[in-house]
């Protein structure tokens, strides 16, 4: 079996957060991915799954904001949620049909929205859609450090970064929940909030050879402070 990549190869390229979206393109949409490779970018995206176990792209847990339909995406098949369309007309993809769609060529961040500790049926659908994608530059990433734990026991050679930040958290708690989840996690990389650099924990991370991602970077301002105190940027707004 090949060496684990170097997470460093995630770095080479700005990400377009939940794709370049903007006036009549949706985010997680299609046609977002397609203007972010189009722009020679790489591609964050955020994941759930249907209720027949797909790996969907879409951000929130209820379908209300971006489909104008009631319910959560997690109680409809995969079958109903292809019906459902985005405000730019184009479909909620699914995690395959993307990974399809950048022939392993684009870079990409998984984001895996997955709360509490039952992770596993999430983890596995996402699994089996990169298994294809072995040699691809592709990571996954998660606040819940349950899911780079899946990774790391299930998909040994998947790049698996924690997504951090540090708002309306007191510095204790911070500190107390950042260090679970690097030793429950034991991610490859960091995805810290800009709005908390510039941050010792980033900067023992970079200092240990773990490179660093800023999210959301929307602003020259943020653009600024990113290229001080991270590695690469996951941006919106053209930043």
């Amino acid at each position: 079996m090949s060496a684990r990549p170097d997470a460093h190869i995630l770095t080479a390229r700005p990400f377009a957060h939940r794709g370049l979206h903007g006036p009549g393109i949706s985010e997680n949409g299609m046609a977002a991915f397609d203007a972010a490779i189009a722009a020679g970018h790489g591609i964050e995206c955020d994941v759930r799954a249907s209720r027949d176990g797909v790996a969907f792209i879409f951000h929130d847990a209820d379908l209300q904001r971006m489909t104008g339909q009631p319910g959560r995406i997690a109680a409809l098949p995969a079958a109903a949620l292809d019906q459902m369309r985005l405000p730019d007309g184009g479909a909620i993809p699914r995690l395959s049909a993307l990974l399809a769609r950048c022939e392993g060529r684009v870079p990409m961040l998984v984001e895996i929205k997955a709360p509490g500790r039952h992770v596993a049926a999430l983890c596995a659908a996402v699994a089996r859609d990169l298994a294809e994608w072995s040699d691809a530059p592709i990571a996954i990433m998660s606040f819940n450090p349950h899911v780079l734990r899946y990774f790391a026991r299930q998909r040994k050679r998947q790049l698996r970064g924690l997504v951090v930040t540090q708002q309306n958290k007191g510095a204790v708690r911070g500190r107390i929940e950042r260090a679970l989840a690097l030793w429950l996690g034991r991610p490859d990389f960091l995805a810290c909030d800009i709005r908390d650099l510039p941050s010792p924990f980033a900067d023992h991370a970079r200092r240990r050879g773990l490179p660093v991602l800023s999210w959301t970077v929307r602003s020259p301002a943020d653009h600024a402070r990113a290229g001080r105190h991270a590695d690469q940027i996951i941006y919106e707004d053209g930043a």
